[in-house]
């Protein structure tokens, strides 16, 4: 079991190109935690989904809450201290109710979905720590290109913006645990080495504020 003093689950939110994933691994290596990623590569509906939302919504909710819930009981199992790239919650309250709000899944299947999460919402225990990197569209656009996904290339701006507001509405009323907010506009951690101590300064007090 890890020392009291040590935190056993940090959880990483934002919107696609919020830098989840560099802050993630740059988190990690500072603090010698063990990184779980959103693995992008082995998914196999992401393409589909970006070419026919319509068509694999669901499948896709279905498969990230799936991996989501897999990595909860990997962390619940294990005795390290894990730093994870996105949240379950996100799938739940962001993707989930986005798609169905814009008609890209049908009320039965959202119906269907935000049931079975409900479920596993029991069963599971929330973030030590949950750090929410808050993003204007300009900046998350900014950032997607650079990235050069190519299926990302479909991403329409009316989805980051209503993907943001609802970013907004969940961390507004998020109350299951400890929450850090970071304001990636004017904070640029993955190159400057400043705002990234500061991150970390503010980790440290929230950190120890807990235990």
């Amino acid at each position: 079991m890890p020392q009291k003093s040590t935190p056993k689950h940090i959880a990483v939110a934002g919107n696609i190109g919020a830098g989840k994933t560099t802050l993630t691994t740059m988190l990690a290596k500072h603090y010698k935690w063990t990184p779980h990623f959103e693995d992008v590569d082995h998914n196999p509906y992401l393409v589909d989904f970006y070419e026919d939302m319509h068509r694999w919504s669901f499948n896709l909710q279905v498969y990230f809450l799936n991996n989501r819930l897999n990595q909860l009981l990997d962390i619940r199992s294990g005795k390290s201290t894990v730093i994870q790239d996105r949240t379950i919650y996100e799938d739940a309250y962001i993707f989930a109710p986005n798609l169905y709000e814009m008609g890209l899944m049908t009320k039965r299947d959202f119906e269907n979905y935000a049931s079975f999460f409900n479920t596993l919402r029991k069963m599971v225990n929330p973030p030590d720590l949950l750090i929410y990197l808050k993003a204007s569209i300009p900046k998350l656009v900014d950032q997607i290109q650079k990235r050069g996904r190519d299926y990302e290339e479909n991403i329409r701006l009316d989805y980051l913006k209503r993907l943001n507001s609802f970013y907004d509405k969940w961390i507004n009323q998020y109350t299951d645990g400890p929450l850090l907010v970071i304001d990636i506009d004017n904070t640029n951690f993955a190159d400057n080495e400043e705002d990234f101590a500061e991150v970390v300064r503010r980790i440290d007090a929230q950190i120890h504020g807990l235990f």
